[in-house]
């Protein structure tokens, strides 16, 4: 394993994750998204989340370049989801196999049980996506469906792969309504 080191993302990472997240688009489906936003409207989606106290999450290499990030943002936009969190991992190529992405969710599942949320839930583009599949097993996802036929992109169709991790009691126990882990900080 490499050595790497992961923080809290700050507005100044911006260039960096979309720079990441460029590859995704272009490169891959864990994204349905086809064109690369730009960098102004990647800072207006990290101060939305972030502002909301969604946690946003780097992993800077040992020379302190970001090659990965992670967050969680809401999974629907309906009330009654409030609990309930998405999860979002990606990665530069060169930082892929390192342990990185294990890293970067389980810290990522630690703030989300420290925020409040019950359940996280992984929306997967591409049933054949088996680095992804496999990074949300080894942390403990399990399966819980697949949306077939669901994307376009490439000119073939992606299935969506849905898997879920509870978060903290999950459904054992009734959530602190005053407690809202959406509107911490």
């Amino acid at each position: 394993m490499s050595a790497f080191t992961l923080r809290d993302a700050v507005i100044e990472d911006v260039p960096a994750l979309r720079r990441i997240y460029e590859d995704a688009v272009l490169h891959g489906t864990a994204t349905y998204e086809l064109v690369p936003p730009d960098e102004a409207e990647m800072a207006t989606r990290f101060r939305n989340l972030t502002g909301q106290g969604y946690p946003y999450l780097v992993a800077l290499d040992a020379e302190g370049v970001v090659v990965a990030y992670a967050y969680a943002g809401p999974f629907r936009a309906r009330p009654a989801y409030r609990w309930s969190v998405e999860d979002s991992v990606y990665m530069l190529p060169e930082a892929k196999g390192k342990g990185i992405g294990t890293a970067l969710l389980r810290r990522l599942v630690e703030v989300c049980e420290e925020k409040g949320f019950r359940q996280m839930i992984a929306v997967i583009g591409g049933s054949d996506h088996q680095p992804s599949i496999k990074l949300h097993e080894r942390v403990g996802f399990q399966h819980i469906g697949i949306f077939e036929g669901s994307g376009f992109k490439f000119g073939r169709w992606i299935d969506t792969v849905f898997m879920q991790y509870r978060l903290g009691e999950g459904r054992d126990t009734l959530p602190d309504e005053a407690a809202y882990p959406g509107t911490m900080g």
